[in-house]
């Protein structure tokens, strides 16, 4: 593809599973404009992010901000599309299951252009999730679907789509094959006072937990007796959403009160996150990112959810579902902390990013 194209992200997951496509891209000297849709948008965060893995600037942000799903995928959609038809666009890369995955593909998809999409093919089978009705939707406008594992392309061939499907592995094995050598000299385990395989690392921000009170009732609850009865030390980092949940529901004071309890906020960056999750015990979560990443730093996962999108997590042993519980939480946590380490992840050799560039540049 010798003609201009687009990659666009708008949240930091997005930036960091992205950042190895955007070094290879600069690399190769490829004519691309990276567009960050501010959907979420901390300035100090996405610097960080930009700079740990030396990135370039975005070439635009369309400044979409927050606020209801409907709203702000009409925003990207409207921004990109102008975008797109302003700067001459012929092709889009999108990336995951963000409002901003979809406004981007359905903008291109309504101007007839090629679409890949990396990180095709996960399913959670749950469509009450609008991460799951997000990445379904992309996958079947996308005409380039570069999946990061088997699991994922049958996913995509059980629902009919066959043409334009690449087992590539998942970039964000990238993304931490090029931060890890500076992992074990990270400062932060110092800064909070931690010891290596002492701590629980935790991070909750998904809306199916956050946005139903008696749920979080039940989180607490299993968060406070994992420190109590397991003798970990909690490390949160605290996400604004869950913050907020926290405040409106009057439980501020009583979440950063469990005993052992040391609360981030803001989020540490990307760096700090993985060298924090590179010597706990567990990782504690229900983000699906966190799961594979702690996958591929050879940590045990306890996700707090019912179901998920990574069941290669499951199937290596490397993670377990503990729903939200408190009696499941703490068996769960128990149980990884004990586990075995030996697992080799299914993510690939950390070259996703060239064989996506080299398929979509092809055509």
């Amino acid at each position: 593809m010798g003609k201009r194209f687009a990659i666009i992200v708008g949240t930091r997951p997005e930036i960091i599973k992205m950042a190895p496509v955007i070094r290879e891209c600069e690399r190769r000297k490829v004519d691309y404009r990276l567009v960050h849709s501010g959907q979420h948008y901390d300035h100090a965060m996405d610097r960080a992010i930009f700079e740990q893995f030396q990135l370039p600037d975005p070439h635009v942000n369309l400044r979409v901000g927050s606020g209801r799903h409907g709203e702000v995928t009409a925003r990207i959609l409207e921004r990109f599309e102008a975008y797109i038809l302003q700067e001459d666009i012929r092709a889009v890369l999108v990336h995951g299951d963000t409002n901003t995955t979809l406004a981007g593909a359905l903008a291109a998809a309504k101007l007839n252009l090629p679409i890949g999409h990396v990180e095709a093919g996960l399913r959670s089978f749950d469509r009450t999730m609008p991460e799951e009705v997000n990445r379904v939707l992309a996958d079947h406008v996308a005409t380039h679907l570069f999946a990061p594992t088997p699991a994922a392309v049958d996913n995509l061939r059980a629902e009919g789509i066959k043409n334009g499907v690449y087992l590539t592995g998942q970039t964000a094995a990238d993304a931490i094959e090029f931060l890890r050598p500076g992992l074990a000299e990270h400062p932060i385990l110092n800064e909070l006072h931690l010891k290596p395989g002492a701590y629980v690392y935790l991070t909750l921000h998904r809306q199916e937990n956050t946005d139903h009170r008696e749920r979080m009732d039940f989180l607490i609850q299993g968060i406070e007796r994992v420190g109590k009865e397991l003798g970990f030390t909690i490390v949160c980092a605290l996400h604004p959403r869950t913050r907020g949940r926290l405040i409106e529901y009057g439980w501020l004071d009583r979440f950063y009160g469990i005993p052992g309890m040391r609360v981030v906020f803001p989020p540490v960056d990307v760096f700090a996150s993985l060298a924090l999750q590179s010597q706990a015990a567990v990782v504690l979560t229900d983000s699906g990112g966190l799961q594979e990443e702690a996958c591929m730093l050879g940590v045990p996962c306890v996700t707090l959810r019912e179901n998920t999108e990574r069941p290669e997590t499951l199937a290596i042993g490397s993670n377990r579902l503990a729903g939200y519980h408190p009696d499941t939480i703490v068996e769960a946590v128990s149980m990884m902390a004990r586990a075995p380490r030996g697992w080799t992840h299914p993510y690939g050799d950390g070259r996703a990013s060239i064989r996506i560039l080299d398929i979509f540049l092809a055509e």
